[in-house]
């Protein structure tokens, strides 16, 4: 785990650089180190109907749900939320100068109980 979810609104997507947004947001989970390259998804969730705020057409939002493994103490996951909270951020900066924009992120404990993985990228990764 994480896996990071970046919701966004259809009218920011030619100027949202998604793949390299997707790609410094699955660095910084690495360089955290609290989560191992081979539990990181990170997907884009491009959402076509959206109503924000006034409903001013050039209004957009970003939000990131990073949906993770429980177990993690709350300082983990704080300062993890916060470094990739600030890629986030840092990436948006020219779209949040520009137009209305909503950045938001959230984390999710995944319920270990209810939990079902079946995964070979660890031991794909160790060769």
């Amino acid at each position: 785990m994480p896996h990071l979810i970046v919701e966004y609104s259809a009218n920011i997507e030619n100027a949202l650089e998604l793949p390299a947004l997707m790609r410094a947001l699955k660095e910084r989970a690495v360089a955290t180190g609290v989560f191992p390259l081979g539990g990181i998804r990170v997907r884009g969730a491009r959402r076509d109907h959206y109503d924000i705020a006034d409903g001013d057409a050039d209004n957009a939002f970003v939000h990131l749900q990073a949906r993770i493994g429980a177990g993690r103490d709350e300082a983990t996951r704080s300062a993890a939320a916060d470094a990739l909270f600030a890629v986030l951020a840092d990436h948006l900066d020219g779209l949040y100068a520009s137009r209305g924009l909503g950045i938001s992120l959230e984390f999710v404990e995944i319920d270990p109980v209810t939990s079902r993985k079946r995964n070979n990228l660890h031991e794909r990764l160790k060769t």
